[in-house]
């Protein structure tokens, strides 16, 4: 039985020498130190040895038991570091290597846009609105003197969500939520997001929309003149001049669209303005009397007047940009051109 014992010892020694993995550890503890494994195996021969041998051989199974969990745990410590070690080496970092470059990122030209255009309007007083996205037909289109049975209606290709609610086809709505809240004067400027069934290279189904009002005692047409005049020389430069012409708007009388001398010819005539010298950039006018009696404003007493501008207008002719599509499509080739802008 000795024999046997020490045959096993070196057996043991022998197999554990050629653990190599995880693997081969699990396979070694299998072999040996398991319920079935050979050394608990020598236990089973126990009763063949006599009565008065029993302790003494006990002694030597539980004594070589000993020596190869030792060794057991003798290997999987040096797995384990050496594993540590392979990882450390992987993991290693030199740092006396170049670093990868990232390319600083840039503003997107809305996002320039919107803001030089705010800048604009922030100087000259007027406060920043922002109103909500999805809209009651009220607020919408009927105290913007834009009743049911209203031509107007289908001029503006209207998202509906259920009978009285919409996607806001203007920020307009704006106007109707501050004069509820205060009296005047008032000088807001309402940015944001305006939806409309419309998709060409120049319309998009979304896109972005700045309402100013003001409203005051004395206000007149040459109010809005003057201060789009100023408007528009801080965007398109000193040399810019605007002109009204008559239109219709259902809440504003009178309405006028707004024409700006086209800054690339000098108002000589080119391609950009098709040979005329102006384009075309906003629409605007006199706040409606009716407008005003809906948000219980006197129309006798106070006037004021309203403009819509277009954000991805205003910048597809700073930039030079054909097609609305682009500043949506979020294209790196684009948007790299105006990382400086």
């Amino acid at each position: 039985m000795e024999n046997q014992m020490k045959a096993l010892r070196e057996e043991m020694m022998e197999a554990a020498s050629q653990v190599r993995s995880k693997e081969d550890l699990a396979a070694f503890w299998q072999t040996y130190l398991s319920k079935g494994g050979k050394v608990s195996g020598l236990m089973k021969g126990m009763k063949t040895i006599a009565k008065e041998d029993r302790p003494a051989f006990g002694k030597l199974v539980n004594q070589l038991k000993g020596e190869v969990e030792k060794r057991y745990a003798e290997v999987r410590e040096a797995l384990d570091k050496a594993e540590l070690e392979a990882r450390n080496v992987s993991e290693q970092i030199d740092i006396t290597m170049p670093a990868k470059m990232r390319p600083a990122g840039g503003l997107h030209p809305l996002s320039v846009t919107r803001s030089q255009m705010i800048g604009v309007f922030a100087g000259m007083g007027f406060e920043i609105y922002d109103g909500p996205e999805i809209e009651d037909d009220d607020h919408n289109f009927t105290r913007l003197n834009v009743p049911r049975n209203h031509p107007a209606r289908d001029m503006q290709d209207t998202f509906y969500i259920a009978e009285d609610l919409v996607l806001r086809t203007h920020t307009s709505n704006g106007q109707i939520r501050v004069m509820d809240a205060q009296q005047p004067p008032i000088k807001v400027l309402s940015p944001g997001r305006v939806f409309r069934s419309d998709s060409d290279a120049t319309h998009s189904p979304m896109f972005s929309q700045m309402e100013g009002l003001v409203v005051d005692k004395g206000i007149t047409l040459c109010d809005l003149q003057g201060m789009l005049d100023k408007f528009c020389q801080q965007i398109f430069g000193e040399a810019a001049r605007t002109r009204l012409r008559p239109s219709y708007f259902p809440f504003t009388e009178p309405s006028v669209e707004v024409d700006v001398s086209c800054f690339e010819c000098g108002g000589k005539g080119c391609s950009l303005c098709k040979g005329t010298g102006w384009i075309e950039i906003l629409g605007g006018g006199i706040v409606h009397h009716n407008v005003l009696r809906n948000c219980g404003i006197d129309p006798e007493v106070y006037s004021g007047f309203a403009f819509g501008i277009g954000i991805e207008r205003i910048a597809m002719l700073k930039y030079g940009i054909n097609n609305i599509g682009l500043l949506t499509q979020n294209d790196l080739r684009f948007l790299r051109q105006f990382k400086e802008a």
